[in-house]
């Protein structure tokens, strides 16, 4: 029963730490969508959690942020009160993840001196600390691909590695909260509803990927139509242009992907209820709903906000923004139900 508590206890703070990164992932669509990624051209772990306290440091870093070409061609117009404002979200997206590194820092020393580990944890602890240090690395290399003369914007390629690897970091640090509560008596065992979880996983991070993409490329804006794209469901030429690069191309395949998906998860909840049925003291009898009910509102969210794409107002938080943000909480919730689903049901009962 001690040691029960002890697990318990653990897990309930890996949530917690799971919950604060959906927040900095939150927080990170934020600062895209209101254009304020590159208004801090330093990266300074430590002294930067401070803002500039007086004007003079104001002006300071202002003046830095004239020299690269998003103020040169898209914010000249900006005098210090608009540099503040987008300052604010960067500076709080990078706030908040020191924030996370001290809720896990301040949580691991209170629980190693309380002896609440076990020797299996500690491994998992060091991996989950150098992910985290790693994911603020690339999440600056990310910022530095925007800090030239030539980019209005970040690279959507270092973006997405960006968005992917937050997402991998949230999903070691569920899994690990779930082998602390979730008992063994309530996992399943199926070799084929596995590999389909698994392939429905895989499809949804390819989707994920094109999502980020989406968001670099600005691509909303490019076919603000449903359900055609500009009024074809084919674009002309497609073969021509990048399916990495190219917003039309991005575009064509995020759709794709999402239809691929809503498919996928409505044939994967029949053969996830036909097995959960006869087992329905299993985490999967009650998890399997999840997939399901957030896949139709991640699509529906997806219609709305690529409709409402031609009410973006650059640096503003409207509708557009509003729905862009709902859509992609709605894909780490997806993301985590499949996690849980792949977690209840293993691929074969354990030997020993």
């Amino acid at each position: 029963m001690e040691d029960n508590r002890k697990k318990k206890a653990v897990a309930y703070w890996l949530l917690a730490g799971v919950f604060m990164i959906m927040v900095q992932v939150l927080l990170g669509g934020v600062t895209r969508l209101t254009g304020s990624g590159l208004s801090i051209t330093e990266w300074k772990p430590i002294m930067g959690a401070l803002p500039p306290m007086s004007e003079a440091e104001w002006n300071t870093a202002f003046e830095k942020y004239k020299q690269i070409a998003q103020y040169k061609i898209l914010n000249n117009q900006f005098g210090l009160a608009d540099f503040k404002a987008i300052f604010f979200w960067e500076w709080f997206h990078r706030l908040w993840a020191r924030s996370l590194g001290v809720v896990f820092a301040i949580g691991f020393i209170y629980f190693l001196v309380k002896k609440y580990f076990d020797k299996q944890m500690i491994l998992p602890f060091v991996i989950l600390f150098i992910l985290g240090g790693v994911q603020g690395l690339i999440g600056w290399v990310m910022v530095a691909s925007g800090l030239n003369d030539t980019s209005l914007y970040v690279n959507h390629i270092k973006l997405a590695i960006h968005f992917i690897s937050a997402l991998g970091l949230l999903c070691y640090t569920l899994w690990f909260a779930l082998q602390l509560l979730v008992p063994k008596e309530k996992l399943a065992y199926n070799k084929r509803l596995h590999n389909f979880t698994l392939i429905t996983i895989a499809v949804l991070v390819l989707q994920l990927i094109y999502g980020a993409f989406m968001a670099g490329l600005k691509a909303a804006i490019a076919a603000p139509t449903w359900p055609s794209i500009n009024g074809a469901y084919i674009p002309d030429g497609i073969m021509q242009q990048s399916f990495i690069d190219h917003p039309i191309n991005v575009h064509l395949v995020h759709r794709t992907l999402a239809y691929l998906l809503f498919t996928l998860i409505m044939f994967w909840f029949g053969a996830a209820t036909k097995f959960a049925k006869e087992r329905s003291t299993s985490l999967l009898f009650k998890a399997r709903w999840w997939p399901f009910i957030l896949v139709i509102m991640q699509v529906f969210l997806g219609i709305v906000t690529v409709l409402s794409a031609p009410k973006i107002v650059f640096g503003k938080v409207g509708t557009f923004e509003i729905l862009a943000e709902l859509h992609q909480l709605v894909a780490m919730f997806l993301l985590i139900a499949l996690v849980i689903n792949i977690y209840a049901v293993r691929k074969r009962v354990p030997t020993t």
